[in-house]
């Protein structure tokens, strides 16, 4: 039986969306999934709870733009921007820069 402190090996759909903030609240998330506003893997998924892992490409139509993501983590809870944005990156750029042991992910704020 997994130990509280394992790293889950899906995500839920709605929760993932929320926590990388690709959806303002859990309930829009779970909403573009209903819509059919999302795909994984090229597969068009009705279900909010369908679990999502690293390395899923998600394609998600937002009211103004299409998404194209790669997860690169899955996320115990919604914490800052930068933080979501560790949670996957856009196919054809770079990836982003490992962290250095105890630097924030948000750098400085001008």
């Amino acid at each position: 039986m997994p130990g509280s402190d394992d790293v889950p090996a899906r995500q839920r759909l709605d929760k993932w969306l929320w926590c990388a903030r690709l959806a303002k609240t859990r309930d829009a998330a779970a909403g573009l999934a209903a819509a059919g506003h999302v795909r994984i893997n090229g597969q068009k998924t009705l279900k909010p709870g369908h679990g999502v892992k690293p390395g899923d490409v998600l394609t998600v139509v937002l009211a103004r733009q299409v998404a194209v993501v790669r997860v690169t983590r899955l996320a115990d809870r919604r914490g800052p921007a930068p933080a979501a944005r560790l949670l996957y990156e856009t196919p054809g750029e770079p990836p982003a820069p490992a962290q250095k042991s105890g630097a924030s992910p948000g750098g400085t704020c001008y």
